[in-house]
C-alpha cells in the first residue's frame, strides 16, 4: 500500500502544477528544483513529498494522453 497524502499536499501540489506545468517533469530532482524558484517550503520533507506528487501527477498526465489517444484508435478499427 502507499502512503496517504495530505490535503495540503495535495491542495499546494495541484496548484504548482496547474501554474507551472511547462517547468515540472517526471525527474523528482528537477521538480526539487523547480520547486525552489516557485514556493517557500520551510520543511525539506515536505518539499521532498511536493516534488515527488508533483513527478507522480505529471507522469499520469501523460500516460492519460497515452490512453485516451489508444482508445480512439482501438474505436476506430472496428468502424
Amino acid at each position: 500500500m502507499g502512503r496517504i497524502k495530505t490535503v495540503l499536499v495535495k491542495r499546494v501540489t495541484k496548484k504548482l502544477v496547474k501554474e507551472h506545468a511547462e517547468e515540472f517533469s517526471e525527474d523528482f530532482a528537477k521538480n526539487k528544483e523547480a520547486l525552489k524558484k516557485h514556493a517557500i517550503i520551510q520543511s525539506p520533507k515536505l518539499r521532498n513529498v511536493i516534488a515527488g506528487y508533483v513527478s507522480r501527477l505529471v507522469k499520469q498526465a501523460k500516460e492519460g494522453k497515452q490512453v485516451r489517444r489508444m482508445s480512439q484508435e482501438d474505436i476506430s478499427k472496428f468502424y
